[in-house]
C-alpha cells in the first residue's frame, strides 16, 4: 500500500509528460517486486525422495524355436583371395569355397566371364557363397590400358548366372606428407609413407634441378601434397602431385600442378614460371658421374683424347630416359657406341645416348619421344669397360657440354591462367604451412 500511496503523490505533483514516463517506471518495478516475492529461496531437497526398482521378466521363444528359424535362413559366406601364380579356375574357386559346377561352367563357357580366366597374379577377387559352397556373387575389379577400373561381377539369378559390367566409383583424397633426408630419399620418403610411384613422380619434377644421385644432403627436406584414389575404402592408385617442396643444401626448390586446360597441365614454381626445362639434368634417375667432359686417356685405346660427353655408371638394365621431346635419328649398332641411339630435337639440338644393353621396343628411326620416355636400358656394349651410359650433348652435331648450356623453360601462364594459378597456390602454401608447423618439437602430428 505505501507503494501504491507514493505513486499517486508523484503522478499528482507532476505535469502530464513525466506522469507517464513515472507511471511507467513504476509499473515496471512493481513487476520486479512481485517477481521477487513469489521466487523461492532454495531449491527442494530431494535427499529423501523415496526411489523404486522395478522388475519385469521377459518371456523368450524357447531355443529350439530360435535354432529353427535360424536354420530356415539362408547363410551366406564373404571370402577374397588374390590370384597366385600357377593358379588354375580349379584352384581359385576351391581356395574361395566354391563349389559349383554350374558356376564354373558358365565361367568357362561365357564370353564374358572368361576375363576370370584370365587375371593376373596379384588380382583380388570376392566371392559370396552359401553353406553348401554354391556360387551368388564373383567380383574383380579391372584397370585396363587406359587407366580406367571397371567392376566385373558374376552373379546367381532365378535364371541361372548373369555377368555385369560398371565402371568404379573411386573416391580422390588429397594426401599430405613430409619428411628429412637422413641416408637416401627413397629411405625417407619410405619412412614418411610415400608411395614409390609418388617418389618417382617427386624426382621426375626436379630432376632437371637436382640431381638426386649426388646432391642430396643429410637434413634436406620434402613437403608433398598428393592424390590417392580408393573405392570402397581400398587403396587403388596414386594421382598426380599437386604440389612439392625440396630444400636441398639450405636451397629451397618448389613446384606446383596446374591444368591450363581440362586433363591437360604442368609444374611450375611458385612464381607461376614453367619448371619443365628444354632437357633433364641426367637422363638416367639414379647413377653417378664416372667420367666428366674432359681430356682424358681413353680406358680402352690408352689414348689421350677429349672425351665429348659425360659417363654416367650404373647397373646394368637400368632405364635410360629421354633427355627432351625429339624424333629418333639413329637406332642401332655404331662401332664403339654398341646399341646407339640419337634424338633430333628442334633447332641446333640434338642428344645421342651409348654403350645400351638393349634399345627399348619400338625405339626406331622415326619414332617421336617424350622427355621421360624410356628409350633402352644401360649396358656395357662397344668399347666400354663397365656398366654406363656415355651421354652426347650436341649443337649444330657438336658436342658440347650440357653442364655449360643453359636450358630454358617453356610454356609461360597467360594474365588470365595466373588468376587461377595464384588460387590454386594459396591453397597449397596452407597445406606447407601445416606440415612446416606440425614438424616442430612439441607439435601434434597431422594426419590427413
Amino acid at each position: 500500500m505505501r507503494f501504491i500511496d507514493r505513486a499517486k503523490r508523484v503522478l499528482l505533483g507532476t505535469s502530464q509528460k513525466t506522469r507517464i514516463v513515472s507511471l511507467v517506471s513504476f509499473c515496471f518495478a512493481f513487476i520486479a517486486f512481485g517477481a521477487a516475492a513469489v521466487a523461492p529461496g532454495n531449491p527442494p531437497d530431494t535427499s529423501e525422495v523415496a526411489f523404486r526398482i522395478i522388475e519385469e521378466e521377459i518371456q523368450l521363444p524357447p531355443l529350439e524355436r530360435q535354432l529353427e528359424k535360424i536354420r530356415q535362413e539362408k547363410q551366406f559366406y564373404t571370402r577374397e583371395d588374390k590370384v597366385r601364380s600357377g593358379d588354375t579356375l580349379a584352384t581359385l574357386l576351391a581356395r574361395l569355397g566354391i563349389r559349383d559346377k554350374n558356376a564354373a561352367d558358365f565361367i568357362k563357357t561365357h564370353e564374358k566371364s572368361r576375363i576370370f580366366l584370365q587375371l593376373k597374379t596379384g588380382q583380388t577377387l570376392q566371392a559370396q557363397t552359401d553353406g553348401q559352397g554354391q556360387l551368388y556373387r564373383l567380383a574383380t575389379l579391372l584397370t585396363d590400358s587406359g587407366d580406367i577400373q571397371t567392376n566385373i561381377a558374376i552373379t546367381r539369378t532365378d535364371a541361372g548366372f548373369d555377368i555385369s559390367e560398371e565402371t568404379a566409383r573411386m573416391e580422390r583424397i588429397v594426401e599430405m606428407r613430409s619428411g628429412t633426408i637422413q641416408s637416401s630419399l627413397f629411405a625417407a620418403t619410405d619412412a614418411a609413407g610415400v608411395p614409390d610411384p609418388v617418389t618417382r613422380q617427386f624426382i621426375e619434377m626436379f630432376s632437371t634441378d637436382i640431381d638426386f644421385n649426388s646432391d642430396l644432403r643429410r637434413g634436406d627436406r620434402f613437403n608433398i601434397v598428393y592424390e590417392t584414389y580408393w573405392q570402397n575404402g581400398k587403396f587403388l592408385k596414386t594421382g598426380n602431385i599437386l604440389a612439392a617442396e625440396f630444400t636441398n643444401n639450405g636451397t629451397p626448390y618448389q613446384s606446383i600442378w596446374f591444368e591450363r586446360t581440362p586433363g591437360k597441365g604442368g609444374y611450375y614454381d611458385f612464381n607461376g614460371k614453367s619448371q619443365k626445362k628444354a632437357f633433364l639434368k641426367s637422363p638416367l634417375e639414379f647413377t653417378r658421374v664416372s667420367s666428366g667432359f674432359s681430356i682424358r686417356v681413353h680406358p680402352v685405346t690408352g689414348k689421350v683424347r677429349q672425351h665429348k660427353g659425360i659417363d654416367f655408371a650404373a647397373p646394368p638394365g637400368t632405364p635410360i630416359r629421354a633427355a627432351a621431346d625429339g624424333v629418333i635419328s639413329f637406332s642401332g649398332w655404331q662401332n664403339g657406341y654398341g646399341n646407339f641411339i640419337t634424338i633430333k630435337h628442334w633447332g641446333p639440338y640434338s642428344t645421342a645416348y651409348g654403350h645400351m644393353s638393349r634399345i627399348a621396343t619400338g625405339m626406331t628411326r622415326g619414332k617421336k619421344v617424350s622427355q621421360g620416355d624410356v628409350i633402352g636400358y644401360v649396358g656395357s656394349t662397344g668399347l666400354s669397360t663397365g656398366p654406363h651410359l656415355h651421354y652426347e650433348f650436341r649443337v649444330n652435331n657438336v658436342q658440347q657440354n650440357p653442364a655449360q648450356v643453359d636450358m630454358p623453360n617453356v610454356h609461360p601462364l597467360t594474365a588470365r591462367e595466373m588468376v587461377r594459378f595464384k588460387t590454386n597456390l594459396a591453397d597449397m602454401k596452407h597445406r606447407f604451412t601445416l606440415m612446416d608447423s606440425v614438424s616442430k618439437p612439441h607439435q601434434l602430428a597431422y594426419n590427413p
